[in-house]
C-alpha cells in the first residue's frame, strides 16, 4: 500500500478537520486554520456540501424509491455517509464506495458497516477509469436497476472541464433509465472572497481545487431531467423545515435523472 505521508497537508484530511471529524493531522489543522483566516466561510462551504449529499440522498429513497448508490470520490468517512443515510430509511440499500487515496483507503474499513439486509463495497479506483469503476460496482449492484451516481465536490480537481464532463457522461452510460445523478462542486459568482482564497491555495503547490461557473456545473446534467429546483446553492435545494431563510454559498448542487 501506498505509504501515507503525515508532513505535508492532504485535501481529503483537511475537509475532514472543516467537517469536525479526527482523521487528521497537526499540518492539517495548521493548514486548514490558515485557509480560514483568509475565508472563515469555507467550514459552511464543507458542512454545506455534505447537508446537500444528506439531504439529496433521503430524497433519493424516500421519494424517488432508489435502493443503489455509487459513491465516487467518496473522501474521509466521517459522520452520515452515503450507506448510513440510505440504510436509516431502507435498510436494504446496497451502496459501492470508490476512491483510490491510500489515506480513505485506511480508513475504509468505516464505510464498509452495513444492515444485514443492505451491502457496503469499497472499490480501490480511479475516478479517470469509469469503465473499471462500472465493472467492479457490478460486484455489488445489479446496474439493471435505477442507481444514484454521487459525485460530491470531486470533479474540481479535475483541471480540465471537458475531461470532467466526459467521465460523468461515460459513468451515467453504464447505468439504465430511472437512475440519478447527485452532484455538487464549487462555484464562481456567488462569493468572491472564497474564489480569491481558493485561488490562492491553488498556487500553493497543494493538490488544486478549481471553483466552475454555474453553467459549466450545469453541463454535466445536459440529457438529465432535473429535479425541482434544478441546479441552485446546495442550501436553496429542499431545505430542511427548520432552516429559516437560508443563505447562498459558493457550492452548487443539484440532482438529475435519468430519462
Amino acid at each position: 500500500m501506498t505509504e501515507i505521508d503525515t508532513s505535508v497537508p492532504h485535501s481529503a484530511r483537511i475537509w475532514n478537520y472543516w467537517l469536525g471529524g479526527k482523521d487528521n493531522y497537526p499540518v492539517d489543522e495548521a493548514a486548514g486554520d490558515a485557509y480560514t483566516a483568509v475565508f472563515p466561510g469555507i467550514v459552511t462551504i464543507a458542512r454545506g456540501s455534505r447537508a446537500f449529499l444528506g439531504r439529496s440522498i433521503r430524497y433519493l429513497v424516500a421519494e424517488a424509491g432508489v435502493r443503489q448508490f455509487l459513491d465516487v470520490g467518496t473522501g474521509l468517512p466521517t459522520v452520515d455517509n452515503t450507506h448510513e443515510v440510505a440504510q436509516r430509511i431502507a435498510p436494504e440499500s446496497r451502496i459501492v464506495y470508490v476512491d483510490n487515496d491510500p489515506l480513505v483507503l485506511a480508513h475504509a474499513r468505516a464505510l464498509l458497516t452495513s444492515t444485514s439486509e443492505g451491502a457496503t463495497a469499497y472499490e480501490d479506483l480511479s475516478l479517470y477509469e469509469p469503465e473499471k469503476i462500472l465493472e467492479a460496482a457490478t460486484r455489488t449492484l445489479d446496474l439493471s436497476r435505477p442507481t444514484a451516481l454521487i459525485l460530491s465536490g470531486i470533479l474540481g480537481h479535475v483541471a480540465d472541464h471537458d475531461q470532467a464532463r466526459d467521465i460523468v457522461r461515460r459513468l451515467l452510460a453504464g447505468l439504465p433509465s430511472g437512475s440519478y445523478l447527485s452532484l455538487n462542486e464549487g462555484s464562481r459568482g456567488t462569493d468572491p472572497a472564497y474564489e480569491q482564497a481558493q485561488d490562492a491555495y491553488n498556487e500553493t503547490g497543494a493538490v488544486p481545487y478549481f471553483l466552475r461557473p454555474v453553467d459549466q456545473i450545469a453541463a454535466y446534467f445536459e440529457g438529465l431531467d432535473l429535479v425541482e429546483p434544478g441546479l441552485v446553492s446546495v442550501p436553496l435545494w429542499h431545505p430542511e423545515p427548520g432552516d429559516d431563510d437560508p443563505l447562498p454559498i459558493g457550492q452548487h448542487g443539484a440532482l438529475g435523472r435519468k430519462p
